[in-house]
């Protein structure tokens, strides 16, 4: 596990972003893994302003979002598919029809089945970016994570429906389920990238950097891939008695 410690969350940003930009430079199909939430917004910002500043092309890339909530359609303004389409996709060249979120709607049980199915038929994915909770979730994989599990309909905990009670006009608004990848399925992509910001980030990191593989911290399961980079600003790293690589 590589560990780079930057600024702040604009520094992950530009880290993380030009990261991407070279892998889509380098393989034009590439296949990404893609999170939604604050944390991955200033990659996306980074992402955008290159295209518009070097035209870098994205028209063959394919993308595979984690999750989304259950019962929003995708033109739901707390949707993940909006989110994707509003912070990222509508202003790349990107190939919507090549950009996978999971169905949240309809017949999602199905469409959660049939997604690693899909991702495979994708050559599987290249790169998957991943944001963390507060407690140690990836994707929406809460304590006691399945680190066996697929693509499929997860419960959501009180914390991580009061964390995104601000994108709603309350609490009570917040989808209760979600369509997540498994932790298994996170574990399938060639390559792994976890962002983190804040201090209410950090013990989350430190389980992660410095703890036990423990399926009350989930995010403890990408200690079993073999390449996986963690990038955090000096808040979030804040609890960590390693250091990595510094970057100012």
């Amino acid at each position: 596990m590589k560990l780079i410690v930057v600024e702040d969350e604009n520094a992950i940003g530009k880290v993380v972003g030009q990261i991407f930009v070279n892998t889509v430079q380098q393989n034009p199909k590439i296949v990404f893994g893609l999170a939604t939430g604050s944390s991955p917004e200033p990659i996306y910002q980074y992402l955008i302003e290159d295209y518009q500043k070097n035209k870098t092309d994205w028209s063959k890339v394919t993308t595979f979002n984690l999750d989304e909530y259950v019962g929003l359609e995708p033109t739901h303004l707390q949707s993940y598919r909006y989110f994707m389409n509003e912070k990222l996709f509508d202003h790349l060249n990107i190939d919507k029809n090549h950009t996978y979120v999971p169905l949240g709607t309809g017949d999602y049980v199905a469409g959660a089945k049939e997604y690693d199915a899909l991702i495979a038929k994708a050559g599987g994915i290249d790169l998957q970016l991943l944001g963390v909770g507060t407690n140690g979730h990836v994707g929406f994989n809460e304590p006691l994570a399945d680190f066996n599990s697929l693509t499929g309909v997860v419960d959501l905990v009180e914390t991580t429906i009061q964390a995104n009670a601000r994108f709603f006009a309350s609490a009570n608004e917040v989808p209760k389920q979600a369509v997540s990848m498994g932790i298994k399925s996170i574990l399938n992509a060639k390559k792994i990238i976890l962002i983190a910001n804040g201090s209410n980030k950090a013990q989350a990191i430190k389980q992660l950097v410095e703890g036990e593989i423990n399926n009350l911290w989930p995010c403890t399961a990408l200690q079993m891939h073999q390449d996986v980079t963690v990038v955090v600003d000096k808040t979030a790293a804040g609890l960590l008695q390693s250091h990595g690589i510094n970057i100012n």
